[in-house]
């Protein structure tokens, strides 16, 4: 600790959901007198941090081994250094509870998905009663917006438009987790929209579980695609994602706004699941092979240069060879750009850990290589496609591991495929934050090459609003520091019925 500094470090597990999450945690420890341990110069920063947040993921197979060894690890600190304190939090928290300090008792704290904004209260009171606290609640306790935040990246940032999911898929356990959906009213999602624009964010990702069930609360079937549109009337937001929609409640309406509305990215992350209608049926996914790849037919017709990618288990219990061939066809069929691909592992507490016919380890690792061979050569093919194309791509640093060998920068188009560039002699490199217009001269499987600026061929760049906003931040950083924007205060609700119509340009209700 450097004098009367109390640092802190959130570690995070996971998806989307919990990379913003723990933007929150940051804000909450900060608003509470926490300084984070990498803000600090290297000559100030103390080898380990005050306190540990741990935000983790309950989906992935190895969730618990990861959360339990990393935890083992930092046992000898917090034995030589008891004021030290560890917290846990997210969906293995919820869903593991008090078993967490019976396995680590020199846990200090273990919250769940529902109660974040308890955390700095919790080690308070956990400093001062000498013992951990376990506080898991079972319903949301505030919306998370409304909590104070520490964003990662001064030009890009996460809004979230709903928590909590209404489906039963057999296989996962998110819903028991993070509840029931609870939607935002329209206005206070473009509210906190329009603050980031004005912050110099300029690109935001509509996060939510099933996005496209958004506005089931208020009882708008059509409010996800009204808001697609309401954002492109937000003056310097120059990209719009959004993540996951379900294939089960998406409607022509989304495909519309998002053809129609220029800021809105030709990218759709479309989760598969299985090709095979038996297995679909099984997994309690409401859709069918026909029904998927209908609307990545209709997707294609409105936005031919659009970019799909998808979720796919492998081995979900009972699946035949036959069932594992619809996947096959059904990924031939869909030419995703790419695919995130998954072994079916049991997870307690889900319909799908009592299915009989669980698949021997051997068979799903098998048909698992063949997927994945499958879905590369059609990676490989699609972007390929793609070579001699002009392509226009916001500067991200940390997405090329190899950039400073190569001497490329990096960032991600806008069908969100990764975008490798050469810079030419002679002239500024771009910032983070601004927008290179390059032509791509070399497609690999999971990432383009495109040198034609260094080649005498396309090179323009055009400097933002973004890139303005990440300069600013490195004026102030002092030696080994990583800077971040400053937190924000946390959005209040408008406060009308969520029946009334808001006074934003969005027409939802």
């Amino acid at each position: 600790m450097t004098g009367d500094l109390k640092t802190y470090e959130v570690r995070t597990h996971g998806c989307q959901m919990n990379v913003h999450d723990s933007e929150r945690i940051a804000g909450l420890l900060e608003t509470a007198g926490y300084v984070d341990r990498s803000g600090l110069a290297f000559g100030d920063r103390p080898e380990q941090p005050d306190v540990v947040v741990f935000n983790t993921c309950a989906v992935r197979e190895n969730a618990a081994g990861k959360l339990y060894g990393q935890l083992g690890q930092l046992r000898p600190a917090k034995d030589a250094n008891p004021g030290m304190q560890i917290a846990v939090g997210g969906c293995l928290a919820q869903k593991d509870q008090g078993d967490i300090v019976k396995r680590a008792p020199w846990v200090d704290v273990v919250f769940g998905t529902h109660n974040v904004g308890s955390l700095p209260v919790l080690l308070e009171r956990a400093r001062h009663n000498a013992e951990a606290q376990v506080e898991i609640r079972e319903s949301l306790e505030t919306f998370p917006s409304t909590l104070p935040t520490r964003r990662d990246s001064a030009y890009s940032g996460w809004v979230s438009i709903s928590v909590g999911c209404n489906n039963t898929c057999t296989f996962c356990i998110v819903p028991s987790l993070r509840g029931k959906e609870k939607d935002r009213r329209p206005g206070d999602v473009l509210a906190e929209i329009r603050a980031l624009v004005e912050q110099g964010v300029v690109e935001i990702t509509l996060l939510g579980q099933n996005v496209n069930t958004y506005g089931v609360e208020f009882g708008d079937k059509l409010a996800f695609g009204k808001l697609l549109r309401a954002c492109g009337e937000i003056d310097g937001l120059e990209r719009v994602r959004f993540t996951s929609p379900h294939p089960a409640a998406f409607t022509d309406d989304v495909i519309d706004a998002m053809a129609e509305t220029p800021n809105v990215m030709p990218s759709l992350h479309m989760p598969l699941q299985s090709g095979s209608d038996r297995v679909l049926k099984a997994m309690r996914r409401s859709y069918r092979s026909t029904r998927f790849l209908g609307i990545l037919d209709r997707v294609r017709e409105r936005m031919p240069d659009a970019a799909i990618t998808t979720d796919i288990i492998v081995g979900f219990p009972g699946e035949t060879e036959e069932d594992f061939a619809e996947t096959l066809r059904v990924v031939r069929e869909s030419r995703f750009s790419s695919a995130f691909t998954f072994q079916y592992s049991i997870r307690p507490g889900t319909p799908a850990a009592d299915l009989p016919d669980q698949l021997p380890k051997a068979v799903v690792q098998e048909r698992f290589d063949r997927l994945i061979e499958l879905q590369e050569e059609v990676s490989w093919a699609e972007n390929r496609r793609l070579e001699g194309e002009t392509v226009e791509v916001l500067v991200s640093p940390g997405e090329g591991r190899k950039d400073a060998a190569t001497h490329r920068m990096s960032g991600r188009a806008r069908d969100n495929r990764l975008v490798h560039f050469a810079v030419p002699d002679g002239v500024d490199r771009p910032r983070p934050g601004d927008l290179v217009t390059v032509s791509v001269t070399y497609a690999a499987p999971h990432h383009l090459v495109a040198d034609s600026g260094a080649e005498g061929g396309t090179w323009e760049v055009r400097r933002t609003r973004g890139g303005n906003a990440w300069e600013a931040l490195q004026d102030q950083a002092t030696d080994g520091a990583t800077r971040k924007p400053a937190v924000a205060l946390g959005m209040p609700a408008i406060g009308a019925p969520a029946t009334t119509p808001v006074a934003d340009g969005c027409g939802c209700n």
